[in-house]
C-alpha cells in the first residue's frame, strides 16, 4: 500500500516571548489539529486510526504525551489513540515517517501527524536528589535548547553546545561569515515575499491574534547582519542572525491511503515515495541531513537531477550550506519560499513545517518530486521524498 499526504496546515510561528507565548503547546497542537479538520469537513474524526505526535521537550505543559492531550483538547473521539515521539528537531518529520509506514502496512487508512514546541514555555527543571534533605544548592537547568543533565560518561567532544558544532562544521568545510549572512537575508527575503504573494494562506491557521510568522524581517540588510557580534566563539562566524531563533508553534499533517480520498473527501497532494534516517558523531549533527536524503532518494529510485524543490530545515545558515554544497544542488531549488532562520524553528514543529511548504511549493512550481530534509541534535537527520501528484495529472492532460 502507498501513504499519500492530504492535507498540511502549520499555526504562525512567534517568537520566543512574543505573541504565542502564553498558550500552552497542549492548546497549540489542538488548535492546528482543529485547523486542519477544518480543511476536510467530510471527515469524519472517529475515521481517524491513529494520532502521532511530535515533541522535543516534553519536560513542562507538553508532558505525559502531548500527542494524545492534544487529541483530546480537539475535540477528537476518545476513541482516536495518540503517541508522541521525541526526535528532537526532526520529530515531527518522524511522525509523519512513522505513520507512513503504518498506512503502508495496513495497519492504517488515515493517520494525523504533526508536532508542537512552545519554547518560551519550557521550563526550569530541578535534578532529583538521590537523597532527601541535601545539604547543599541545587541548580534549576534550563529545557528550552540542547544539552541538560549530560551524564558524566559522554565524551567531552559530543556534547559540546550546538553553537559550537557549527562553529567547528564551519571551519572543517571553510563557509565564511559572509555566506552565512547572505544565506541568512536570502531567508528573510524569500519568506516576505512568500507571504505578500500569499503562499502561506492555505498553509497556516490564524492563531490566538497571530496571522503571520513573527520572526521575518522584511527590512533585514547585510549590513545589518554584519554588524551583530559572534554568539559562541569572540572570532566566530555564527550570529543571532544568521541562525534560527527560538520559537513557539505547531504543524498538522493529515496522511491516508488511496482508498481513504473518499472518506477524506479531498483528493491527495502528494505521494510519500521515500524516506531516509541517517546517524553520525553527535558533534556533527548539521552535516547529517546530507545522508538522509541519499538514502530517501535510492529508496524514491530517484537521482538529485530529478529534484525540483528541496525543503531544509534552517537551523543554522552554516550547516545548510554545507549540506547544500555536498548535495551538489542549484542551491535556488532550496527553501525558495524562506527558511527557518527567517520563519522560526520551534523544535517539535518544523518537520511538519517543511513537509507542509513541500508539497506546496512542488504544486506551486509544477515539480514532480521534492525532499524534505532536517538536521537533529545528537548527530542525527531525517528526510523524506514526495512526489507531486498534480505534476503527473497535468503530464496526462498534456500526453
Amino acid at each position: 500500500m502507498t501513504c499519500y499526504l492530504y492535507s498540511a496546515v502549520r499555526t504562525p510561528f512567534g517568537r520566543f516571548n512574543g505573541a504565542l507565548s502564553g498558550v500552552r503547546p497542549d492548546d497549540l497542537s489542538a488548535r492546528v489539529i482543529t485547523g486542519l479538520l477544518d480543511r476536510v469537513p467530510e471527515l469524519d474524526p472517529a475515521a481517524i486510526d491513529e494520532v502521532v505526535w511530535g515533541n522535543a521537550n516534553g519536560a513542562g505543559e507538553d508532558n505525559r504525551n502531548v500527542g494524545r492531550m492534544a487529541a483530546l483538547l480537539a475535540g477528537l473521539p476518545t476513541s482516536v489513540p495518540g503517541t508522541t515521539v521525541n526526535r528532537l528537531c526532526g520529530s515531527s518529520l518522524d511522525a509523519a515517517m512513522i505513520g507512513s509506514r503504518a498506512i503502508e502496512t495496513g495497519d492504517a487508512d488515515i493517520v494525523l501527524a504533526g508536532g508542537v514546541e512552545s519554547m518560551t514555555r519550557a521550563p526550569w527543571v530541578l535534578p532529583k536528589p538521590s537523597r532527601g534533605f541535601p545539604p547543599g544548592d541545587l541548580t534549576a537547568v534550563s529545557t528550552t535548547l540542547g544539552w541538560r543533565l549530560v551524564n558524566p560518561r559522554m565524551p567531552k567532544e559530543w556534547t559540546v553546545s550546538l553553537g559550537e558544532a557549527n562553529e567547528r562544521l564551519g571551519e572543517k568545510y571553510a563557509v565564511t561569515r559572509e555566506r552565512q549572512d547572505a544565506f541568512a537575508l536570502r531567508s528573510h527575503r524569500l519568506a516576505t515575499a512568500a507571504w505578500a504573494e500569499g503562499f502561506y494562506d492555505h498553509l497556516v491557521v490564524p492563531t490566538d491574534g497571530l496571522a503571520r510568522d513573527e520572526g521575518v524581517r522584511s527590512d533585514s540588510s547585510l549590513d545589518q547582519l554584519a554588524a551583530l557580534k559572534p554568539s559562541f566563539r569572540p572570532d566566530g562566524t555564527i550570529t543571532a542572525g544568521n541562525a534560527s531563533p527560538l520559537s513557539d508553534g505547531a504543524s498538522a499533517l493529515l496522511l491516508g491511503s488511496r482508498a481513504a480520498a473518499d472518506r477524506i473527501g479531498v483528493e491527495p497532494l502528494a505521494r510519500i515515495a521515500g524516506r531516509g534516517a541517517s546517524a553520525l558523531d553527535p558533534q556533527e549533527f548539521g552535516y547529517a541531513p546530507v545522508e538522509a536524503a541519499e538514502r530517501a532518494l535510492a529508496r524514491a529510485g530517484i537521482g538529485w537531477d530529478q529534484v525540483g524543490a528541496v525543503e531544509l530545515n534552517e537551523a543554522f545558515a552554516v550547516q545548510s550550506l554545507v549540506c547544500v554544497d555536498a548535495w551538489g544542488i542549484d542551491p535556488e531549488i532550496v527553501n525558495a519560499r524562506g527558511g527557518a532562520i527567517a520563519i522560526g524553528h520551534p523544535l517539535g514543529a518544523s518537520g511538519g513545517r517543511i513537509l507542509g511548504t513541500l508539497a506546496g511549493v512542488l504544486r506551486e512550481r509544477r515539480e514532480r518530486w521534492g525532499v524534505a530534509a532536517i538536521c537533529i541534535g545528537v548527530g542525527q537527520g531525517l528526510a523524506i521524498v514526495l512526489e507531486n501528484l498534480e505534476s503527473l495529472e497535468n503530464a496526462a492532460v498534456t500526453a
